[in-house]
């Protein structure tokens, strides 16, 4: 099949990151995204990929910076304990399990050690791995570029080995429009989408809608507070024991690469960041 590329930038760097972001995205959603005018939310999670990442978009996404962002904001009762960071592992684990290791600098990078018999060697050669490359590189995706470098190691939360429930908030200038929640992480994945009044708007399937979580409202008010009225940025929440903690704040969701279901929420969450964008430029125009 051929594949007419949009028209490319002038700058080299960019004209490869044009190319490799819409074979990508061709690859997963069987077409090619229109770069220069963007509607649907995938489309524009690859055009921010283009666009590049300010100094706040890294920091919300440094995995430790975050956590004195939400201190600042939310309290420190919000927060994991981090037991350790640093750019090497020890020979030997210092901290009581269950813990997790994660890479300050990425995504999906993260080890999960339950008990003081797991192979300790292994996780220590999988977070070197990490520490040897940038990651968001062969996905276009700057802002991780300018994260230094890091591990850090966490105290599991929820109840071992089961992962938590993990709610991801898609803020739109401000405002939550939509709850992802992510189901048995562990083993059979899957996340159905709510609207903000815990509706489902994704395909129904043969799992019953989870219940809200106890804390809904406050984790609501907390992602808008965190999300700094940005056009769009993703929080992650968990609830543990009624608590809610903060996970992670993100720009590029799956990459932009996850197909929704139905296909027609890819144009309604567009439309909402479009919606966002376009009043974060009213003021700027009133000045001008």
């Amino acid at each position: 099949m051929d594949i007419a590329v949009p028209a490319l930038a002038s700058r080299p760097t960019r004209a490869r990151a044009r190319w490799r972001i819409c074979l990508t995205y061709w690859w997963r959603h069987g077409r090619l995204p229109a770069l220069d005018d963007p509607r649907t939310f995938t489309e524009l999670v690859q055009a921010r990929k283009l666009d590049g990442a300010d100094c706040d978009m890294v920091r919300m996404a440094d995995k430790v910076i975050a956590k004195r962002i939400v201190t600042e904001r939310l309290g420190r009762d919000w927060i994991i304990p981090t037991l350790w960071h640093g750019t090497e592992l020890p020979a030997v684990a210092p901290w009581p399990t269950p813990f997790v290791v994660k890479a300050r600098h990425g995504c999906n990078q993260s080890v999960f050690v339950f008990d003081e018999h797991g192979d300790w060697a292994s996780v220590r050669r999988r977070a070197a791995g990490w520490m040897r490359s940038a990651y968001g590189h062969w996905l276009d995706e700057p802002l991780y570029a300018d994260i230094p470098r890091g591990l850090l190691v966490e105290p599991f939360v929820g109840a071992p080995p089961v992962l938590p429930v993990d709610y991801k908030f898609y803020v739109f200038g401000g405002c939550v429009r939509y709850v992802q929640v992510h189901l048995d992480r562990g083993g059979r994945h899957r996340w159905v989408l709510f609207d903000s009044q815990w509706r489902r708007i994704s395909t129904a399937n043969a799992d019953p809608d989870p219940a809200p979580p106890q804390t809904l409202g406050t984790m609501i008010l907390a992602a808008e507070r965190l999300s700094d009225g940005r056009d769009f940025v993703r929080v992650d929440l968990y609830e543990i024991g009624g608590r809610p903690l903060f996970g992670e704040m993100t720009f590029y969701p799956g990459s932009g690469l996850d197909p929704f279901s139905p296909a027609s929420l890819d144009a309604e969450l567009g439309a909402h960041w479009l919606r966002a964008r376009q009043a974060s430029l009213e003021p700027l125009r009133a000045v001008a």
